[in-house]
């Protein structure tokens, strides 16, 4: 999957899930790890980091 791709991804799961979005996306990667589907994991993955920078930085 494209960087252009995994960032409509992100949006549109953003979109849906809010603060989250990057929990699903983590734990569909993970599904997809133990299932030993690697090239979904890895679209899963790049989807998460999209999602993560467009939340940006953590408040404390």
């Amino acid at each position: 999957m494209d960087a252009i791709k995994a960032t409509e991804y992100a949006r549109a799961l953003y979109s849906a899930h809010g603060d989250k979005a990057e929990a699903e996306a983590a734990q569909k990667m993970r599904a997809c790890q133990e299932a030993g589907k690697d090239s979904e994991a890895a679209d899963w993955k790049a989807v998460r980091q999209a999602v993560r920078a467009m939340r940006g930085p953590n408040q404390t």
